[in-house]
């Protein structure tokens, strides 16, 4: 027994955050009501793009329950972008500040994808701060006190955000992409229902679904990785690589919709409690700078990064190869490693992810920005928690090398 002891995997004590409340399943959203009741939330404000708001069809159905439960006079902010800003976070703190107090807001519901849930936590925790307070002020390192309720209603399968203490604001002043992470932005519930992803087009759900591999395998090699966000990990890299080709090939396959709903949650899970790395440390001024969808970024990095990584960490990312089925089981770790970065590529490359380049981005302006970009990817504090820490120079260079990616050899 004694020796048995010896061999088991020792910590030190690890701190875990997830919502007080997490549903799954199809039609769970409409539980929001029964939910609400039982956080003792009585006037919510919906948080929401136009789209969900006018044209997907999927705000009603909740919007009804709501009225069926007694709830009156709720009220929609659907003026949330892409990307979000302190602009528009602003015009959602403002609608809610021009309510009668007797009737204000006393908890957000976000219902979408990553840019309204991170919309309504920032609403949230600004709403529940001293008039004029800046989301600036709560950038990393800072840490954000605790905000009014978020219940987090999630469209896409990507982002993880509804069981996330991290949100990512650009700042219209700066056009800084902030990363603010706190156990104050953790949404208090998550609905999380597959079914609200049945109408995703392909390349939303091409790049949620990259965006989910990548806080799953940036969680796993993360030097703050532990035991519990290891478990979330691989669980989440298991079921994304083989259903994301599935669901891209037939974006009505609603079991694989299903389990890439599942992974992405399990996915935010595991970074919300180890961290994310480079990947997101550089994607985050591509989007800023040049609004690239913030899966998309992440896409156009993965197998880069992936490879200037690696022999960070070769065992680590050889198991990431072995749960994404990447490679056999009894290959050794650099066999595993070769076949991992051949595994990212392809799969890329079959999700027709872009480069910068193919994608639109001006030469001239990114080669400009390279220093900028490199400096806030430095910043957001990402990179440090990299197996291989970058340099300035190095994370330039990697930006230098993404910008045309395999153009070549896929025109050849």
């Amino acid at each position: 027994m004694a020796e048995a002891n010896k061999k088991q995997r020792t910590e030190p004590p690890t701190t875990v955050t997830i919502p007080s409340v997490l549903t799954f399943g199809a039609g769970c959203a409409l539980t929001l009501p029964s939910v609400l009741k039982q956080l003792s939330c009585h006037h919510p404000l919906i948080i929401t793009d136009s789209f969900i708001a006018n044209a997907s069809g999927l705000l009603a159905p909740i919007l009804k329950a709501l009225e069926d439960a007694g709830f009156e006079d709720v009220h929609v902010f659907s003026d949330c972008v892409p990307d979000p800003t302190t602009d528009a976070v602003a015009a959602g703190l403002a609608m809610w500040r021009a309510a009668d107090t007797a009737k204000r807001a006393d908890c957000f519901v976000g219902i979408g994808g990553g840019s309204s849930i991170d919309s309504a936590k920032a609403i949230a925790l600004l709403a529940a701060a001293p008039e004029g307070t800046q989301m600036s002020q709560y950038k990393v390192p800072n840490v954000p006190p605790l905000a009014l309720p978020v219940i987090a209603v999630p469209t896409t399968a990507g982002t993880g955000s509804e069981v996330t203490k991290v949100t990512i604001i650009t700042d219209t002043s700066s056009n800084e992409k902030m990363l603010c992470m706190g156990y104050g932005l953790l949404p208090k519930a998550a609905l999380v229902d597959y079914t609200l992803t049945l109408s995703m087009p392909f390349r939303l759900t091409a790049d949620s679904g990259l965006d989910s591999l990548c806080h799953a395998m940036e969680a796993y090699v993360s030097k703050k990785a532990n035991f519990f966000s290891d478990t979330h990990a691989l669980v989440a890299m298991r079921l994304i690589p083989g259903n994301l080709r599935r669901v891209c090939a037939n974006l009505k396959d609603t079991a694989a919709r299903e389990a890439l709903m599942l992974a992405a949650t399990h996915a935010g899970i595991a970074f919300s409690n180890s961290s994310v790395t480079l990947i997101h440390g550089m994607s985050r001024p591509i989007g800023a700078f040049y609004h690239v969808p913030h899966g998309l970024s992440n896409a156009m990095l993965l197998p880069a990064i992936t490879e200037f990584s690696l022999r960070g960490a070769a065992a680590r990312y050889a198991e990431c190869a072995r749960a994404m089925g990447f490679t056999d089981a009894d290959d050794d770790d650099a066999t595993a490693g070769d076949k991992l970065l051949a595994g990212l590529s392809d799969l890329c490359a079959l999700l027709r992810v872009p480069s910068p380049h193919s994608h639109g981005v001006d030469e001239a302006s990114y080669t400009a920005n390279l220093e900028v970009m490199a400096e806030q990817a430095l910043a957001s504090g990402s990179p440090n928690n990299n197996p291989i820490v970058p340099s300035k120079d190095e994370i330039v260079a990697l930006y230098k090398a993404v910008y045309r990616g395999n153009e070549a050899a896929d025109a050849a």
